[in-house]
Formats: structure tokens, sequence, C-alpha cells
């Protein structure tokens, strides 16, 4: 039996979807990834629908508001807060009327503690990022946010047999490397060691019976922090591979954690053949060395990052390319 919850060749997508139709998403969604679907995101639909306000409408007993500068915690709950819970609980709406007679792996997406931290204010001052007890605040309010949301979809898909955590850290990079700018923007906040970064993922990594993976799109995945947090898959831009992260690679490799290549375009181009779109993941095995038999499992290709900026005959295209391109990986003649 496969150590992922995934059947061999699977492909999925991001998150991120065009448009105000959720019901139209799902039904791509389903539809062109049957191995891996996922709840797809419309941040086009406004405050509360954008990664950061829809994951802080998780948050226990934090609550957020919108200010000209962007995210901030307030005082109580507000209007801002609301939308992103409405438009939460009409997708999972949506999701379980979707999903219904659907048995196997679902995958669901928030906005990782890191990116959070560097994204919303505090009451009077700088992000949470610079005030070491407002991120363990935070994180503590999220891990629980996201252990009540996971057993909300349970609940709703009782035939998901695994549910796939994604958390989204696109900041992370930035956190390690003290580039995240303070509030007014003059300045950067200092770099975060990686025993703390480590500390509090792995709190919200571990808030749920899920298989937990961490997307970054961002240059400069650290993978030796994601490991040690207990991520189990590392999502990726492949087009942002570099020969010099290959033994980082081959350490997550050999680690077990699975790769999910982002393999084709976020937004409108037009998409290379089913061989092309296999041959970053196709290489980088032979490179590194692994058996060729457990490509297919061990790797999950998708768009490079979310698919909000693409046109919806885009977004059907370029998962339905994800999916036929990872028989590839899976039937190459020359992996065999």
């Amino acid at each position: 039996m496969s150590e992922y919850p995934w059947s061999d060749a699977a492909a999925t997508g991001i998150g991120s979807h065009p448009g105000e139709d959720h019901h139209e998403a799902l039904r791509v969604v389903f539809g062109e990834l049957p191995a891996l679907p996922y709840l797809p995101e419309l941040p086009g639909r406004g405050v509360g629908a954008d990664t950061v306000g829809r994951s802080a409408s998780l948050l226990v007993e934090l609550p957020v508001e919108v200010q000209p500068s962007g995210w901030r915690f307030a005082d109580r709950p507000g209007r801002d807060a609301r939308r992103g819970r409405d438009h939460l609980i009409r997708d999972l709406d949506g999701l379980e009327e979707s999903a219904q007679g659907y048995a196997g792996p679902l995958k669901i997406q928030v906005c990782g503690p890191w990116t959070l931290a560097g994204s919303i204010e505090l009451r009077y001052g700088d992000k949470a990022l610079a005030d070491e007890g407002a991120v363990r605040d935070l994180v503590a309010s999220l891990a629980e946010g996201i252990a009540e949301h996971v057993a909300d979809v349970r609940r709703r898909v009782p035939g998901a047999s695994a549910i796939v955590l994604q958390i989204d850290e696109p900041g992370l990079p930035g956190v390690l490397a003290g580039s995240v700018p303070t509030a007014s923007g003059f300045g950067r906040l200092p770099a975060v060691e990686p025993h703390v970064v480590v500390e509090r993922l792995s709190t919200v990594l571990s808030a749920a019976d899920v298989f937990p993976i961490v997307h970054c799109c961002a240059p400069g995945v650290p993978y030796g922090v994601l490991r040690q947090a207990g991520a189990r898959g590392v999502s990726l831009d492949a087009s942002l591979l570099r020969r010099r992260d290959e033994d980082a690679i081959g350490e997550t490799v050999e680690a077990g954690i699975a790769l999910f290549l982002g393999v084709v375009p976020g937004v409108d181009t037009r998409l290379p053949d089913v061989g092309v779109v296999a041959k970053p993941a196709l290489e980088l095995w032979r490179r590194l060395g692994f058996p060729p038999a457990t490509l297919a499992g061990q790797v999950v290709l998708t768009p490079a990052c979310g698919l909000a900026g693409a046109s919806p005959r885009y977004v059907r295209d370029a998962l339905a390319r994800c999916r036929e391109s990872a028989v590839v990986l899976r039937d190459d003649p020359e992996e065999r």
C-alpha cells in the first residue's frame, strides 16, 4: 500500500481560480482532477476571499478587519471578518454538494502562520511578525481554527479517505532572510531563527489528523526547515529549481516527503504537450538517482502557482494537462 493518500500518477491544483462562480470552479476541479481534487478559492470576489482574509476567518478569538494598509487585528469581529467567514461557509456548502458520492483524498488550503504574521498588522503598531508574543498567539489560534475546519470538512465530505492540508507559505523565505518590510515600508523586520520557525510551523502542521504539505512558490524554499517542522509534502514552482537546490531536494525525497511540482504556468499561455510538461519531474528524478518506480507516487504535478489570473478556459486546460502529464511519470518508457 502506498505511503501517500493519493494514487500513482496524480495531479492537483494549488487553490485559486478566477471569477466568482464557486460551483463552476468545483465542477472543473472534480471533473479534471479525480485523483486529488481540492476546495478552490476565488479571491476575485473581494474582501475576505483573498488568501489572508480567508485564512484569518479561521482564527479563534483573534478578530481582524481591513484598513487602508491591509488586514489588521481588531478589538471585536466586524463586517470584514464576517465576509471572509461567509465566503468560506458558502464554499463548503458547495463542496458538500459537489462531493456527494466522492471517495478518495481531498485537499484544502490555508495560509500559513508565518505568511499571516508578515501580512497582518497589530492593532497599534507594526506587523504581527515583529512581536514574538503576537506570533505565538496567532499560531495557537490558527492551529485551533484549522482543527475545527478539518473536522467540518470531514463531516461534509464523509467519503474523503484523507485530508491533504496545504499550508501556503510564500512569505517564509523572506521571514528567514529578514527581508519582510515593516508596516511603514521603510525598514525590514529582523530574520526569525530557523528553530523558532520550525517550532511554530510544526504546531500548525500537527493541528489535525491530516497529510500536511507546505506550498512555497517563492525562490529559496527552505527544504530543511519544512522537513524538521513535519511537512510530508513540499509544493513548489519547478521553473525556480536550481542545481544548487538539488542536494536539499534529494534529502527531502530520501526522507519520503512528496514533491508537488508546478509544471504549467499560472496565467494564460500556449500549453506544451504532455512530454514537455512532465520533463522537469522526469529529469529531476534521473539526476537525483531515485528508482523510477517511485516517481509517480511521490511526485504530484500541479500548476506553478494559483490560477486566479488565468481565464476560465485556461484553468480547465491547465488542470487537464497536469492530469494527462502525470500519467507520463508512471508510463514513461525511458524510465523502464
